[in-house]
């Protein structure tokens, strides 16, 4: 029950902070026909979703409780899962991004190995002050 709690708060961050990012950040910079250049996505795609990955980590690892925080895969799903799994989602709904010459498939990696880390990096660093 306690990896069902930290998910529905990763969750609920997920959507939350990708709901901001789309609505500020997205829709009115990026627009439908998309970025220019690597510079551009970086800044106003990939960046922004790095945002996200680290808070809905870092919620959901914030909510773990004792004693199942201390058995690091367990803490390393409670907090992970739900960006690895919007990852596997993305890469279902947008088959396009699939492709492993692109770019696009490699910067959503690193953002969500990235994101993860930084969560629990932040979570680790809270836990012990």
């Amino acid at each position: 029950m306690t990896l069902v709690r930290c998910w529905a708060v990763g969750i609920v961050v997920l959507v939350l902070t990708e709901y901001v990012q789309m609505t500020l950040v997205h829709d009115p910079l990026v627009g439908p026909e998309g970025v220019g250049s690597f510079g551009a996505a970086l800044a106003l795609v990939h960046l922004p979703n790095l945002v996200c990955v680290v808070l809905a980590t870092w919620a959901a690892a914030r909510v773990h409780p004792e004693p199942w925080r201390d058995m690091p895969v367990r803490h390393l799903i409670a907090a992970c899962a739900v960006p690895a799994a919007a990852q596997v989602l993305l890469l279902t709904l947008r088959p396009s991004v699939l492709d492993l010459a692109g770019a696009a498939f490699w910067m959503s990696a690193v953002v969500l190995l990235g994101g993860c880390a930084v969560g629990l990096l932040l979570d680790r660093l809270v836990w012990t002050s």
